[in-house]
């Protein structure tokens, strides 16, 4: 009976070593860049390695010994003053997947078989002149479900910053793809012409929805991008790129929430831990922290990364999901336990509405959002540990910050309830908007929180239509978070008048905006 016992227990162990291994490699400089550590190239000391939860700094030699079992990626966290290598595609190259046997079975194709651990798992590194002073490029759910509309995505968006210039990476904020993971590639063709490395993080609608567990959700997501949790670090900027869609939820075991495991948790806390209290942390994942409606974020994950992040005086989180944009400000009443108010932007999308709307002049559909933000893309202007956000609406002019609504015309002299709404895309409650007609005295708006009057027309224009539109209908609008309201006077002579907008940004950057109504003798 003790033989038994002992051959049972000797296979246990035998199993657990299998299951768990130590991985050793070295960070180094790749001066040849072949990818590989030729004898004579020094390692890099001080530099952060991650199996996904723990993370650990390379000794004097540029060495690294970290626990692996198998399901884990290993990542070097770049350090400012490197660069990645990136694949022909632009994807930056900073991990290793271990997987002996191959991801589980699933809908669409996982990691293929890694096979043995190798013995030096090792990570190269480009040097690079890093400046504090630079520009990231943002994009928010592309999200498109068929090859037409990665065709709308990579003529709407696309074209328009194609090698474009003081721009040093790309993020995209999840639902790369929509449902469709084989849309992954021309996903990634597509992005690839803008010419900058590229990083990517997993939305809702980029998981194997098949998965009988939330770690096994982003196995396709990994074969392409690589780890859904990951960190790397450019001038004085930290950044934390996380997957917080936990699927199945965990509530009732159908849909998601968003929220994070004990691992992705123990991962953020162990990353803080080693990044200098006075940079910046930037929190880039998918589904917001705020709760506008319902219950989408689990409140004691989010807690706790508002913890981790207490240490930190200089803070940002990027979210996407909404197909809105917002900014939400988080304080001790939220939870927040830094000095300031934590700020979280909530970028509008690159799909916009999900394609949707009357097509322009490029045959792309319009897709503004329900809350009035057309469809775009965002610039985070960093300096230092400071920053500056823009948004860049599609095919217009880097000025076109805010859309005015007005009625066209009305009667001289006579009281009307209609007046001048401002959609002021990157406002929120606190902005200055103020307005003024035949450059009159400039007066206050009223901050409100209403549907955006400008996309409710457009609605209104599908569902009056006595013959079919082409493209298709857009969502029902929704209450916008930066619209403002002014009275119109009639009392005026008759004619045309002319109406601007003024309002001034969280950075104290003054934006222009003009339009105009006409007066008419009343209708007797």
């Amino acid at each position: 009976m003790k033989t038994i016992k002992w051959a049972v227990l000797s296979c246990m162990l035998s199993l657990a070593v299998n299951a768990q291994q130590k991985a050793t490699g070295y960070v180094f400089e790749d001066e040849n860049r072949n990818g590989k550590k030729d004898r004579n190239e020094k390692g890099i000391a001080g530099v952060s390695v991650t199996n996904g939860e723990d993370v650990i700094a390379t000794d004097a030699k540029g060495s690294y010994e970290l626990s692996l079992k198998e399901g884990q990626s290993l990542a070097v966290i770049k350090p400012a003053g490197y660069s990645l290598p990136v694949n022909a595609q632009n994807l930056p190259q900073f991990y290793y997947s271990y997987r002996p046997e191959g991801s589980p079975k699933s809908d669409f194709k996982g990691i293929a078989p890694t096979g043995k651990l190798p013995k030096s798992v090792d990570f190269a590194l480009l040097p690079a002149q890093e400046e504090d002073r630079f520009t990231a490029l943002i994009f928010g759910d592309p999200q498109p479900y068929t090859e037409q509309e990665v065709a709308y995505f990579a003529k709407g968006i696309v074209n328009e910053v194609e090698g474009i210039q003081d721009v040093v990476f790309g993020l995209s904020l999840g639902d790369l793809v929509g449902n469709d993971l084989d849309l992954f590639s021309p996903y990634i063709t597509a992005v690839q012409r803008v010419g900058i490395p590229w990083f990517n993080l997993m939305g809702n609608h980029d998981m194997n929805f098949d998965a009988p567990s939330d770690d096994l959700s982003d196995e396709t997501y990994e074969s392409y991008f690589g780890p859904a949790n990951y960190a790397f670090n450019y001038g004085k900027v930290h950044f934390l790129v996380l997957d917080d869609i936990l699927y199945p939820d965990p509530r009732e075991g159908k849909g998601y929430w968003g929220g994070f495991r004990e691992d992705q948790l123990r991962f953020i806390e162990n990353d803080l831990a080693l990044v200098p209290k006075d940079h910046l942390v930037v929190v880039a994942f998918h589904i917001p922290l705020s709760e506008p409606q319902g219950d989408p974020f689990r409140d004691a994950d989010r807690e706790r990364l508002f913890k981790a992040l207490r240490p930190f005086e200089n803070t940002l989180s990027l979210s996407a999901h909404t197909h809105i944009q917002r900014q939400d400000y988080f304080t001790e009443a939220q939870g927040w336990q830094g000095k300031k108010p934590h700020h979280e932007y909530n970028v509008g999308t690159t799909s916009g509405d999900w394609y949707s709307g009357a097509f322009n002049e490029q045959g792309v559909p319009v897709s503004t959002m329900r809350d009035g933000t057309p469809k775009g893309y965002a610039f985070i202007h960093f300096d230092g540990n400071t920053y500056k956000t823009d948004y860049k609406v599609a095919g217009k002019p880097a000025a076109y910050q805010m859309e005015i609504f007005a009625p066209k015309v009305l009667a001289q002299g006579k009281g009307t309830k209609a007046g001048i709404y401002t959609n002021f895309f990157m406002g929120a409650e606190g902005d200055t908007v103020e307005y003024r007609v035949d450059a009159g005295e400039w007066k206050p708006m009223d901050y409100i929180n209403e549907q955006d009057p400008s996309y409710e027309a457009t609605i209104y224009e599908w569902d009056t239509a006595e013959v079919l539109i082409a493209g298709k209908r857009g969502s029902n609008p929704v209450k916008s978070t930066h619209l403002w309201w002014g009275k119109i006077p009639t009392k005026l002579d008759l004619g045309t008048h002319t109406i601007e907008v003024k309002a001034t940004d969280r950075y104290g950057k003054t934006h222009l905006g003009t339009a105009s109504y006409r007066l008419e003798e009343p209708v007797k």
